[in-house]
């Protein structure tokens, strides 16, 4: 069945939902290089280990895809999913702080193939301004409104210290981006219209320690 986009127009689909979407195309993609045709929510749900309920579920929110008994056609929900995602086309970039961090993110070459493209790089650190990494130039950070307003962007990446992060927020939220993607160690303030996804591994790994630390070990026999 063809899905029915006018159902996703209509319904609020919660965050978690969409969320998942990207989890599910990446097993979809893995499947599909492995010239797999068919996959059945169960299949679906070991790899994503999600439950298969689950899956059919965030999947109706979009339409009807498959027949029961017959399971997904892996190359069309692949198709579909991108499509929903928006990844059917290039979305830009502009990587704020060429750290550590920030040079990892621009000599990471997995962004194209998914849909992204780095447009701009900007740092403060006159030693790697002028610098090329990739087919991106590395500018001052005082050309970064400046050159956002003429040249924009979708997305934009903080890859700076914590005390300059709210600073570049602002920058961008001026020039209109409406999602940004946060590696510096705090929440930046921003209008309830953008979106920040927050990348903090220091906080994952505080979470974990607090399982570990409640985790009981084995009995031990005496």
């Amino acid at each position: 069945m063809t899905p029915n986009p006018k159902t996703a127009r209509v319904t609020k689909i919660p965050d978690v939902v969409v969320d998942r979407l990207p989890l599910y195309a990446r097993c979809l993609a893995l499947l599909h290089s492995r010239g797999q045709e068919v996959v059945s929510s169960t299949e679906l749900a070991k790899l994503s280990r999600v439950t298969p309920a689950q899956i059919r579920k965030d999947l109706s929110y979009f339409g009807r895809f498959g027949k029961q008994g017959r399971g997904y056609n892996v190359a069309k929900l692949l198709q579909e999913l991108w499509r929903i995602l928006g990844l059917e086309r290039q979305w830009r970039m502009a990587l704020v702080g060429v750290g550590r961090i920030g040079r990892a993110i621009l000599e990471y070459g997995g962004f194209a193939s998914q849909g992204f493209h780095i447009a701009h790089a900007f740092d403060v650190d006159h030693s790697v301004v002028g610098q090329e990494l990739g087919s991106v130039t590395i500018r001052h950070a005082s050309e970064l409104e400046q050159r956002l307003l003429k040249e924009p962007v979708d997305i934009g990446i903080v890859a700076v210290p914590a005390l300059e992060a709210q600073t570049v927020v602002d920058i961008l939220v001026r020039c209109g981006v409406k999602s940004i993607l946060n590696y510096a160690p705090m929440c930046p303030r921003r209008p309830s219209d953008v979106q920040l996804r927050q990348i903090d591994p220091v906080l994952a790994l505080q979470g974990m320690t607090f399982h570990l630390k409640n985790k009981k070990g084995p009995t031990k026999k005496h």
